[in-house]
């Protein structure tokens, strides 16, 4: 699906997903529909590969992982990360090192998700998120449509002092468009960490005409506030057809 890669711009070279709302779901689906040498991979904990990601997968430790993923070439997808140390998680990899096997692997892309965001559907990162591997191309900056409308509490966001110090917001105030545009658009939210990266703005879990009513809104606020990116994504990942609901443009 061309259209779907062109507007991730995930075509080619080190592509991070951050923020919350569908990181892996995103990631799993660019991979699925591209049609050369793809890596999958973390750079924090992430959960274990799904079968229908159809992937060799790889999970050790360096050097080990390392010298396993070099040996793969040919194969069309090659999810890798480290055994974990927590119930059902494995470990992300150094920053260096996926730029290092992007690189000598011939992978045509690399999918990474540079930071958690526990199930949430919004987050702000703490001072040391995201994990943006080194040679990164594109940063994928996620949130939710579902956060939409909903008051602002734990069972929706994550590092919640800090989405109150970024959007001077209280506990129980709702999740307004004015709010995720700030979170797309502030250095100090989502664009932390992807100087010289292509930056966009995605709002996935758009799944019905309320929600992608004030999703559009935060996507004209945000485009009206940061030079960073020309576009926003509005998307079901889920969604078994073509999951683009709209691009936004500048």
């Amino acid at each position: 699906m061309s259209a779907l890669l062109d507007a991730f711009n995930a075509r080619e070279g080190i592509i991070c997903a951050v923020g919350a709302g569908g990181k892996k779901s995103t990631l799993y689906r660019l991979a699925r529909e591209h049609p050369g040498r793809v890596g999958v991979t973390a750079t924090s904990y992430t959960t274990f590969f799904p079968a229908e990601l159809n992937a060799l997968e790889i999970v050790s430790e360096i050097p080990e992982l390392e010298q396993r993923v070099l040996a793969s070439e040919g194969t069309g997808c090659v999810a890798y990360a480290r055994t974990g140390d927590k119930p059902a998680r494995l470990r992300g990899l150094p920053t260096s090192l996926v730029r290092k096997l992007h690189e000598m692997g011939g992978f045509d892309a690399t999918f990474v998700k540079a930071d958690g965001a526990r199930m949430r559907w919004v987050k702000s990162p703490r001072e040391d998120e995201p994990v943006i591997p080194e040679g990164a191309t594109t940063v994928l900056m996620l949130a939710s449509a579902r956060a939409l409308g909903e008051p602002l509490d734990e069972r929706i966001a994550l590092r919640l002092e800090h989405i109150h110090a970024l959007c001077g917001t209280r506990p129980g105030d709702k999740f307004s468009p004015d709010h995720m545009a700030t979170l797309f658009s502030d250095e100090r939210g989502l664009l932390k960490g992807s100087e010289g990266c292509t930056v966009i703005p995605v709002i996935n879990m758009v799944d019905d005409e309320v929600k992608e009513s004030m999703a559009r809104e935060a996507a004209r606020l945000a485009l009206g506030r940061s030079a960073r990116f020309d576009r926003v994504i509005l998307a079901c990942m889920k969604r078994d057809a073509d999951p683009l609901v709209e691009v936004i443009w500048r």
